[in-house]
């Protein structure tokens, strides 16, 4: 597992003109800290709930134009260099913005293209925004519903929009709204987007606190609706069976799903080998607090894995202080068991820091064509994107005493620690 850390560059305050703008901020929420809710009465302690979402609104409208202004120059930049590849361009700037503010590159990527659209059309929803009255999820609903708009059909829904008061909208409402003008303004690319949709049918698995997981279809409506309403009905044949109900509504349509699906008699008969790492101290002393850990899924107890039902075959992989202990390969890819050892070692979940995607390829940390082994230790998961940007010649990827180090085209640096 790697935990995240900040970039390597010294934390200090910044100086010169980015100290202009960040200064005053970081003084008037050190002042406004030193005042204890304590001293205020109930009414004013809402105002200032209130007050504050206003200012965190603003903030996060200060730092969507400052995302914008990044990724134009940082595309300049690029281009000049010889990039003139849009996606490869887009998937850099989106990991930037990412690590920059602590989340995936999945999530830095919608900030930009948020950004951007916000910039394009959207006048009235950014001055909303800049003013604090509506938060980045409302404006994100916005954008994203106008996503397929040029700037002159996005300008006329902004302007739809701004005979209603969204400030006082729920999220779902406004989605709505923003929707229905889009579909009004161009029917034409709004059903062109509908059909696209639909071929964009999946099913994903999503891990889920306590042992559990979230299988999600994203299915057509009235295909969905239809799956919901057989195992509806199923919950509803149950109910009149006369044996006594031993399960309520969500079990039985949960384990009706399964064994439909797989094809089981019962939900719990499941034949399948699942991989779980378990602390070497759980093994030496069952009384040992130490939970298991499937990866990617988080952890169970280790007697309710060793007493769960079904065909399941379990195999373990052996922690010492959170690390999984390894071994070494003469091989010039990961593949088989060495490259299963570093699917577990980083819990199955990109070791890029702030992204939990699924790993989806074994990197070499020091690359084979710079003489990089193919060993547990010189190897790390990643998802694809970023081992994509491994390719990028602006990115850098190194082995460092604490961890594992990015560096990105800016010179930031990020450190992802193996261990705890």
């Amino acid at each position: 597992m790697t935990v995240p850390e900040s970039r390597d560059v010294p934390d200090a305050p910044p100086s010169g003109p980015l100290e202009a703008v960040l200064g005053p901020l970081r003084a008037a929420i050190a002042h406004a800290a030193s005042w204890s809710p304590a001293r205020f009465e109930r009414a004013e302690q809402i105002d200032g709930i209130a007050g504050l979402e206003t200012v965190r609104n603003a903030v996060e409208a200060l730092q969507a134009e400052w995302t914008l202004g990044f990724a134009t120059a940082e595309a300049a930049h690029q281009t000049r260099n010889g990039q003139v590849e849009p996606e490869k361009i887009e998937r850099s700037i989106g990991a930037q913005v990412g690590l920059a503010c602590r989340v995936s590159p999945t999530e830095g990527r919608r900030r930009v293209r948020t950004a951007r659209d916000l910039n394009d059309g959207l006048d009235h929803l950014r001055g909303l925004f800049g003013a604090g009255e509506v938060g980045g999820y409302r404006v994100s609903t916005v954008v994203g519903a106008t996503s397929h708009l040029d700037a002159r059909e996005r300008a006329e829904v902004d302007r739809l929009l701004s005979d209603w008061d969204i400030t006082r909208l729920g999220v779902g409402r406004l989605r709505d709204l923003a929707r229905k003008f889009a579909a009004q303004v161009a029917p034409d690319k709004f059903r062109t987007r509908c059909a696209a949709a639909r071929s964009g049918r999946r099913v994903t698995l999503r891990p889920a606190a306590d042992g559990m997981t979230d299988l999600i279809a994203h299915l057509p409506a009235e295909q969905g609706a239809a799956c919901y309403a057989a195992l509806q009905r199923a919950f509803t044949e149950e109910q009149v069976k006369p044996a006594p109900m031993t399960r309520g509504r969500g079990q039985v349509m949960a384990d009706t799903l399964v064994e439909r699906v797989t094809g089981q008699t019962t939900a719990e008969a499941v034949g399948l080998q699942v991989q779980v790492v378990v602390p070497v101290e759980a093994l030496v002393d069952p009384a040992s607090p130490l939970p298991a850990e499937i990866p990617g899924h988080g952890p169970v107890p280790v007697d309710l894995i060793a007493t769960a039902a079904g065909r399941k075959t379990w195999r373990r992989f052996v922690t010492r202080d959170g690390v999984v202990i390894g071994g070494d390969s003469k091989q010039q890819r990961f593949t088989g068991f060495l490259a299963e050892l570093v699917r577990a070692r980083d819990r199955w979940r990109c070791s890029e820091p702030y992204c939990d995607a699924p790993v989806r390829q074994i990197d070499h940390i020091r690359r084979r064509a710079d003489g990089g082994p193919t060993t547990f230790d010189d190897g790390r998961g990643t998802c694809v994107l970023h081992n994509l940007l491994r390719e990028d010649p602006e990115w850098t990827v190194e082995r460092v005493p604490d961890g594992v180090r990015t560096t990105t085209p800016t010179g930031h640096r990020y450190t992802a620690r193996r261990g705890r």
